[in-house]
């Protein structure tokens, strides 16, 4: 027993036992990053089909920017072009009973297709006000040749008896003023009840998900250190195996960095699930960041946001409206700073509602606002004065207890300046014009 106790617990069996021990370390480090990375694939999967919902909503409400966009300038010229484009769009294309298809992906997502097909019904009874508006403009311009759906449509004696400048007047009236504009609301607010929904719905799953992926940290940090633990036991008893992967790994980690991919295979194995995770993570975060480039009061892009859309505008496609809140000043002063924001908060929200969700409205300074209209191949000037008239009509209204405003504008197409810099400098002189001709106007930048 004395020999025995002399000489001590051997090393080769001390050796077997931490090579039995490693093994083991080794698969539970391999399930365990197997079960992070199962983890983090169905967190992905479940945010991809959040984002492939909100997609389906989105569609339903680009389709009928669409089409208003089509029977408006239709009713403002009478182009048959934007009348084919029109019924390619509601016969053909359909892309609101795609937007509904996709939305229909089982008793999940029921509420959410409710509200986006009570969208869809809204739309469909907004084409009634539509087609009458065309039956006007066919009528005063005398076409023989249209879609049978507009034959059946009957106008009223007293639109009958109208001259053909009244009718297009009429059909103007129908499809750009407030009561339309309402029924597009409607929509809208159909379909922002349709991403609630959706959001709700990924809300539960992505939080499940994000539950587990913790659970699976957590686990994976348990198992590094206790890996670690024995590494450097297995260097202070026979001083061969190379710690300085494990230490790089630790300080990195404790640096918030991606760990170096050296060492055994286990542990590359181990570095690799780590940066991936880690890569997704910091990802996340930059997208979070995106409320940086939003302005606080009014929701708009603030200068940064303004600065990041004109980096990446197509100057041949794009229509840049800049504009000023007339005696904005003099608001703040009689009527005080929280009106004066109130104004503001109104603006945006009328520019919002009366361009298409695919523009851009920007707050540039205190009283100064940018709308950049992308796909914009050429100016309308038409449709674009229509829009301004139907603002400041909106902004006079002071049934909202705000004291009425009026805007200033300069309108300049990309394809008359050079660069990004010279499209702000003419579409500033064109506002500074209106403000010369005695404000509540817009100027259109000629050379």
């Amino acid at each position: 027993m004395t020999d025995k106790k002399e000489k001590g617990i051997s090393l080769r069996s001390i050796h077997i036992w931490l090579v039995v021990i490693m093994v083991l370390m080794a698969g539970v480090v391999a399930y365990s990053t197997s079960r992070l990375i199962s983890t983090f694939n169905s967190l992905t999967d479940a945010s991809d089909e959040h984002l492939e919902l909100e997609k389906a909503a989105h569609e339903l409400m680009d389709a009928s920017d669409y089409l208003t966009e089509n029977v408006q300038r239709f009713t403002i010229d009478g182009d048959m072009v934007f009348l084919e484009q029109y019924f390619e769009e509601a016969l053909e294309t359909n892309r609101r009973e795609e937007a509904l298809k996709k939305m229909d992906v089982g008793e999940k997502t029921s509420e959410a297709h409710t509200r986006l097909k009570e969208a869809v019904d809204n739309s469909i009874k907004l084409m009634d006000r539509e087609y009458y508006a065309m039956k006007l403009v066919i009528e005063a311009k005398g076409y023989t040749e249209y879609p049978d759906v507009l034959k059946s449509v009957k106008l009223s004696d007293e639109d009958k008896a109208l001259s053909s400048d009244d009718k297009m007047r009429r059909a103007t009236e129908f499809v750009l003023d407030s009561e339309y504009y309402e029924q597009k609301n409607k929509i809208r607010t159909n379909m922002q009840e349709s991403l609630e929904e959706v959001d709700k719905l990924m809300f539960t799953a992505e939080g499940s998900e994000f539950s587990a992926l913790k659970l699976e940290i957590i686990i994976v940090r348990i198992v590094i250190v206790i890996q670690t633990l024995i590494i450097i036991f297995i260097v202070w008893l026979t001083a061969r195996l190379g710690i300085n992967p494990v230490l790089k790994a630790v300080d990195k980690i404790k640096e918030d960095c991606p760990i170096p991919e050296t060492g055994a295979n286990e542990f590359r194995y181990l570095a690799k699930a780590y940066n991936k995770m880690y890569a997704r993570y910091r990802t996340s975060l930059e997208q979070l960041e995106f409320k940086a480039s939003h302005d606080e009061l009014t929701g708009a892009y603030n200068r940064a946001g303004y600065e990041l859309l004109m980096s990446g505008i197509d100057l041949d496609r794009t229509c840049m409206m800049l504009l000023d809140v007339d005696n904005f000043k003099n608001i703040n002063d009689t009527n005080g700073h929280e009106t004066g924001d109130k104004v503001l908060i109104k603006l945006v929200q009328i520019l919002k509602k009366i361009f298409r969700d695919g523009d851009h409205v920007c707050r540039i300074g205190g009283d100064e606002f940018v709308v950049l209209m992308e796909h914009s191949t050429g100016m309308d000037r038409e449709m674009l004065e229509a829009k301004m008239d139907q603002i400041n009509k909106e902004l006079e209204n002071t049934d909202d207890g705000l004291p009425p405003i009026s805007i200033s504008v300069g309108v300049v197409h990309g394809k008359e300046a050079t660069d990004v810099n010279n499209l702000f400098e003419k579409t500033d002189a064109a506002m500074y014009e209106s403000k010369k001709k005695g404000k509540h106007t817009y100027t259109f930048y000629s050379k």
